[in-house]
């Protein structure tokens, strides 16, 4: 038997980075998943990798009719869920300055909106005593250059975990959040070109305490102990940096 036998799981950004190295982690333990994606590409491939216990729906995180068509679909599938992570996220690097207001919305609409009315929508088929993990940043609590939008969308997320822990509480729902530090998870090359994308890894691993970045699969460990673990834990964020936020 698996350790995640007869567990249904819905993954938002299921398609590459954290959502995949979660949904790997749960496929191969006996879980089935369904996750979300923009690109219908990157859904397909995820969907290959995974296997026939993977389901695969193109869904955008920003847009409300999206989560409600969403939620239809997870109903029809699964009836109720074991945990939720709500993963989808983008990036955005911008000095101060320069940020404009359509990066801003966008940033602010992906990062936050999008999860606070995706647990909204997906909180009635919860099982009770079920677990959600929504995905934040150490930028948010760190005075980061050029991310100063992006680090307000996640200091935001890491609010709402609070708020929706309390308020999912007599339903016996825990609400958590993961907080990843330096990861490669290939983020940085789809903002910006490959060369870039190395010298800032570089940079990333030598400033870090551990001296190196982190992998998807040490978030995903994290995440899977937040939601089926950690049964005394709700309303926290775990640091997965390496020390970064904390030394």
């Amino acid at each position: 038997m698996g350790e995640y036998d007869g567990k249904r799981v819905v993954i938002t950004g299921g398609s590459s980075g954290f959502g995949l190295a979660i949904a790997q982690a749960l496929v191969t333990g006996g879980a089935r998943v369904l996750i979300t994606g923009r690109g219908q590409a990157a859904l397909d491939a995820a969907r290959d990798q995974l296997g026939a216990s993977a389901l695969a729906v193109r869904s955008d995180t920003a847009s409300l009719p999206d989560i409600d068509a969403l939620a239809d679909r997870v109903k029809a599938e699964f009836g109720t869920i074991d945990a939720l992570f709500a993963n989808a996220g983008v990036n955005g690097f911008a000095p101060f300055e320069a940020t404009s207001e359509e990066l801003y919305d966008r940033l602010l609409a992906v990062n936050a909106k999008g999860p606070y009315f995706t647990v909204q929508r997906l909180a009635p088929v919860l099982a009770e005593g079920g677990g959600v993990v929504l995905t934040t940043s150490v930028a948010g609590v760190l005075g980061l250059p050029a991310l100063s939008a992006y680090a307000a969308s996640k200091a935001a997320l890491r609010s709402m975990a609070r708020s929706l822990a309390r308020e999912l509480l007599p339903r016996k729902i825990r609400v958590n959040a993961i907080s990843p530090g330096p990861i490669d998870s290939g983020i940085l090359e789809k903002s910006m070109p490959r060369e870039a994308a190395d010298q800032v890894k570089a940079q990333m691993a030598a400033e870090n305490p551990m001296l190196r970045m982190g992998t998807s699969a040490e978030i995903a460990k994290a995440a899977l102990f937040l939601a089926f673990d950690a049964t005394y834990t709700t309303g926290a964020e775990l640091a997965v940096d390496g020390g970064g936020s904390q030394l």
